[in-house]
């Protein structure tokens, strides 16, 4: 009897270690995972910036002094990726960047690659092309936003920094820039908010993958809870 109990002493002993060492396996494993979803929020960060910059770009293209109808024809096309749910947008993106989609033909055809390129399943271009995705998506709220503001900002400004001597980026940013910085500063913040919130374009091109290179906070928390 007393070798019986010594021998379940020592397998719950030995069950025991196994697994506090599983654990710490299991431990690792997520910790890695979440390490690797907060790395690449410096990517979504990246993302609005790329919002910013060419939604600021446009607005100051289609604000210019130009036929009315063409101006009209420019933002209404402009605009159409702000139409689209991200479930629509995801799935183009696919048929584009796929290694036999138009993409890579007409890279191809113009001479700037000799082999189709895989852009969502390599590692090394995963990341830049969701970035890609995400600021074609994310572009038309910055540009609406900001030709709002500049078409509310008073002609006189410019008319006294014309005299003063100053041209067009002289006029940009002693004029435009401070005159939009409460536009700046309110659509910063809902871009950031609602670029992390934007599981399903992350989730439906890539998967978080492949491996962890595009994987965020909105795709590991989905992945643990339910798949």
């Amino acid at each position: 009897m007393l070798n019986n109990n010594l021998f379940v002493f020592k397998n719950d002993i030995l069950f025991g270690i196994l697994n506090e060492i599983n654990f710490f396996k299991d431990y690792k494993i997520n910790f890695e995972d979440n390490l690797a979803s907060f790395h690449n929020n410096k990517e979504i960060v990246i993302s609005v910036f790329g919002h910013l910059l060419v939604g600021t770009c446009l607005a100051l293209l289609v604000n210019t002094d130009i036929n009315p109808r063409a101006r009209t024809i420019f933002r209404s096309l402009l605009i159409l990726p702000w139409i689209f749910t991200a479930v629509v947008v995801a799935v183009n993106w696919q048929l584009l960047l796929n290694p036999f989609g138009v993409i890579n033909y007409a890279l191809r055809e113009i001479g700037l690659i000799d082999e189709p390129l895989d852009w969502l399943g390599d590692p090394s271009l995963a990341m830049w092309s969701l970035l890609i995705i995400s600021t074609w998506r994310g572009y038309p709220f910055i540009m609406v936003s900001f030709l709002s503001g500049l078409q509310s900002i008073p002609i006189e400004l410019y008319e006294a920094a014309e005299i003063d001597g100053a041209g067009f980026f002289g006029k940009f940013w002693h004029v435009t820039v401070p005159q939009l910085m409460p536009v700046i500063y309110g659509v910063a913040l809902l871009d950031l908010i609602w670029t992390f919130q934007l599981f399903p374009l992350v989730w439906l091109t890539t998967g978080g993958g492949p491996g962890r290179v595009t994987e965020v906070l909105s795709t590991m928390t989905f992945r643990y809870a339910f798949v």
